[in-house]
């Protein structure tokens, strides 16, 4: 039987991010993967303009067809959330359906390259750092770890920095700390402390900035660290699928990365 696992963030009916990538990302690496929609976008947020239904009030109905069944998850991917008032349902959904030893992934998912996402606050990002204090293994980027400690965003930076950072999240929770696109003589990769010395998977960092990257790496992450590898394999193995990705993809495509094409390989 293979693992089953539950990831909540929104789907957008356009746009390679979110459930559009984590769903077929995580299936095809075998992990039986059920979803909870937060919202429904016509497209990602990254186009001109978006509608947006909130499944805020549906959560609590499905929760309770949920405790019906008797349903339980051996692990959660959360990413873009969208809304604090999830933050409350997202701690409610680990009390309520963990299996025994369900590890649960969070992805911040609300800014980059030093600024919020459309949409967000820095309520949004106070309740973030609260929610983290339950994760098992959490993924930001570096400006989600400056948002959420107070320290000081930098576009060109150290390995001191790093290490500042880390030291910042340790304060947030006990949890596996893995930052996303830490950028290191001209290489890109992740810093991973795990309560011993921080330690770096870098490779070779592409000129491409595409949307949903991020979304990418953490389904391609979270398959592989629950189907028993490694925290330094998991994020060599995620960041390697995303560079593929990046290099399939037309640089003037806006949808997101071309994922699809490297599933098939």
């Amino acid at each position: 039987m293979s693992k089953r696992i539950l990831t909540m963030q929104d789907l957008s009916c356009v746009g390679q991010c979110s459930l559009t990538v984590a769903l077929p990302i995580l299936s095809r690496y075998g992990i039986e993967t059920c979803v909870l929609p937060t919202a429904v976008l016509s497209n990602h947020t990254m186009f001109n303009g978006w509608s947006y239904l909130d499944l805020t009030p549906e959560i609590k109905n499905i929760y309770g067809y949920w405790k019906k069944n008797g349903f339980k998850f051996e692990g959660f991917l959360l990413g873009y959330l969208g809304k604090k008032e999830l933050m409350d349902l997202a701690e409610e959904c680990f009390d309520e359906f963990s299996a025994a030893g369900a590890k649960k992934i969070i992805d911040p998912a609300f800014g980059d390259n030093g600024k919020l996402y459309g949409g967000f606050d820095l309520d949004y990002v106070k309740a973030m750092a609260h929610l983290i204090r339950r994760a098992d293994v959490i993924v930001p980027n570096l400006t989600e770890v400056c948002y959420m400690t107070g320290l000081e965003y930098r576009e060109k930076y150290d390995r001191n920095y790093v290490e500042q950072a880390v030291s910042e999240m340790k304060k947030l929770t006990d949890g596996v700390i893995i930052i996303t696109g830490v950028e290191l003589d001209g290489l890109i990769g992740e810093a991973i402390y795990d309560g011993g010395k921080t330690e770096y998977v870098l490779s070779e960092l592409l000129p491409a900035r595409l949307h949903g990257t991020g979304d990418i790496f953490a389904a391609v992450f979270t398959a592989k660290y629950l189907g028993g590898h490694t925290l330094k394999e998991s994020c060599a193995a995620a960041g390697k699928f995303v560079a593929d990705c990046i290099r399939k993809t037309d640089k003037s495509h806006f949808y997101g990365a071309n994922f699809e094409e490297i599933l098939n390989s």
